[in-house]
């Protein structure tokens, strides 16, 4: 070691520097460093003389660069789309709601469907996708306003059902197959074990019957049966207190297949078959608003009470069904013709009685073969669910379209229950009407109805007498039935009004599409700021004396919706007034306007 700090590693020629002894004078920890500096070249130094080996080179250090902190990656929206899909959602609420005649849900869903686009920051005209999505859907609305004018609105009568016997007698006026030998001796050996409680004649008129329900008419009778599993315990229990043969119970299904709504070509009506003139007769209410040969419990009171009178004067029961269908005038006739007194003697040729009759019986009895055993008949029925409920007491006329919202049901659900109901409003005349509603919602409808304005309760349209009017000259001015005028207001067509009477218009108040809310509006959509509605009431049409004619041109940005809106009125009259078929106007067109002078819009 020299005097400088070197220290000569003579063998492999290496100098390895280190620092000045007196260095160490800086402390223990210089000594300690020096010593191991020392002891690691020693110990290279001994292993590279015992050992010759190859030297590798060391590897080159690797520097690795930290990864880029991780960065959220920004979705971008597209508000627009969103708008509208909001829009879309309250729509499409809406017409489910309007599916089961929730008028005023849906109304509300149709509503915001608007609101959501008019109280956005564009508003429903300054971007394209949106006025274009806003213009849809005016026009989709304004569809179901056509439609629903188009299926009847609360003063239209309801729809009815073809009744069977049409098509059944149809059927028979074609020859029918002879009943095979296997259907003849079901027949008999279901006669024989089967206790029937009116006479059921084995011959070939009842069995070929017996062949076509079990054939060709399997179908509909099975489904009749089906349907009338739920009203034959009912029967019974009249029909044994009423002292009426219980095989007659099994008469619907060939009148109607129990079918409530069941409608004639000869407009007979309901589970029997009433005329208007026998159900009166028989105790039955008949009026513009209630029809109650569609009551199935009342209407089987008055086939009672009709079937023991024919079988008084008959004193057959064979005779009695034959007048049920042709009346006992016919019958009577045909029997002092003829000199007969048996149905079958009498039915033989087509010279008494016509075909219909004719067929009447022996459809009845080989209908009651069948009802009675099913099952040997090959005959699969399958009883529906019968619909349990409870009564409410309505006070005034009431729509009963907001009774099944109230109940949350569908309005078919409460047409159902109430079939004697002509039309979607209570009786006008009478207080507390007994409504049946479905079982576990009488607390919400009573406490909705309790609630609510009387005057709001059905959608009534008024006029008041004046001077010189009649009910020919009113009806022809607000261009309604002079007989629909009169029923309704429980009048005859003979009737006089006098000065100041408040008449009830039978126009429905007509689904309208505009209806004013207190929701705001961006200044620049000051003009349609309303949203759509889907079910509101118009009033009736105004009398020429009270209309205002306005000429509007329109103005860029304007659209039928929001013309309407200004001017209190719809799409659809906009349309009949002014001769346009779709929404498409023209900016500097002069549309014409009527308006009541009261509520003129400058």
């Amino acid at each position: 070691m020299s005097a400088t700090g070197l220290i000569v590693d003579r063998p492999f020629n290496r100098v390895i520097k280190w620092p000045a002894m007196r260095s160490l004078n800086h402390g223990r920890e210089g000594v300690a460093c020096a010593l191991a500096v020392i002891a690691s070249v020693l110990f290279t130094t001994a292993c590279a003389t015992r050992v010759p080996a190859r030297t590798t080179p060391a590897p080159a250090p690797v520097f690795r660069t930290p990864p880029p902190p991780t960065q959220t990656p920004q979705v971008v929206t597209d508000q627009v789309a969103d708008l509208i899909a909001a829009s879309n959602r309250h729509f499409e609420a809406g017409s489910r709601e309007l599916q089961l005649g929730h008028l005023e849900t849906a109304r509300n869903e149709f509503n915001r469907s608007l609101e959501v686009l008019l109280e956005s920051g564009y508003g429903a005209r300054s971007e394209p996708r949106i006025r274009d999505h806003f213009d849809r859907l005016v026009e989709r609305i304004s569809a179901y306003e056509i439609s629903a004018l188009a299926q009847g609105d609360g003063f239209t009568e309801k729809p009815y059902e073809p009744a069977s016997l049409d098509d059944l007698l149809a059927v028979a006026t074609f020859p029918q197959p002879d009943a095979t030998p296997e259907t003849t001796r079901a027949v008999v050996d279901d006669l024989q074990e089967t206790r029937h409680d009116i006479d059921i004649p084995l011959n070939a008129r009842v069995l070929n019957f017996v062949e076509l329900f079990t054939g060709r008419l399997k179908n509909y009778l099975e489904e009749g049966l089906s349907r009338g599993a739920r009203f034959l315990p009912m029967i019974q229990e009249v029909f044994r207190a009423e002292g009426i043969p219980l095989d007659l119970a099994y008469v619907p299904l060939v009148e109607s297949a129990f079918k409530p709504n069941a409608l004639s070509k000869a407009k007979a009506k309901g589970l029997w078959q009433f005329m208007r003139g026998t159900a009166l007769e028989n105790g039955l209410k008949h009026d513009w608003y209630i029809d109650e040969r569609t009551d199935p419990e009342k209407a089987t009171r008055a086939a009672a009470k009709y079937l023991k009178t024919l079988y008084g004067m008959f004193g057959d029961w064979h005779l009695a069904l034959a007048s049920y269908n042709g009346g006992p005038g016919r019958v009577q006739r045909a029997m002092k013709r003829s000199s007969r007194d048996d149905f079958w003697t009498l039915s033989t040729g087509t010279k008494y009685l016509p075909r219909e009759t004719r067929d009447y019986v022996p459809l009845i009895l080989a209908a009651v073969i069948i009802a009675k055993n099913p099952a040997q008949y090959g005959m699969n029925v399958l009883p529906g669910p019968v619909q349990a409920f409870e009564t409410v007491t309505v006070p005034t006329a009431t729509d009963i379209r907001r009774i099944a919202e109230w109940a949350g049901a569908p309005v078919q659900a409460i047409q159902d229950l109430n079939p004697e109901l002509r039309r979607w409003t209570t009786p006008v005349r009478g207080n507390d009407y007994a409504l049946r509603v479905p079982e576990g919602t009488a607390a919400s409808v009573t406490a909705a109805l309790s609630g609510s304005d009387p005057g709001e309760l059905a959608p009534l349209n008024w006029h008041a007498v004046k001077k010189g009017e009649t009910l020919s000259t009113i009806a022809r001015k607000l261009k309604v039935s002079r007989s629909d005028l009169a029923e309704a207001n429980y009048l005859t067509l003979k009737s006089k009004v006098s000065i100041g009477q408040r008449l009830i218009i039978p126009r429905a108040p007509a689904l309208l599409l505009a209806t004013r809310t207190d929701s705001p509006a961006p200044v620049a959509e000051s003009r349609s700021l309303d949203a759509v509605a889907a079910a509101n009431v118009r009033g009736p049409r105004l009398e020429k004396a009270d209309q205002a004619k306005t000429l509007y041109r329109v103005k860029r940005g304007d659209t039928l919706y929001s013309i309407a809106r200004f001017f209190d009125t719809t799409v659809a009259s906009l349309r009949t007034w002014n001769g346009i078929r779709g929404s498409a106007i023209q900016i500097g067109q002069r549309l014409t306007i009527f308006s009541s002078r009261g509520n003129n819009t400058q």
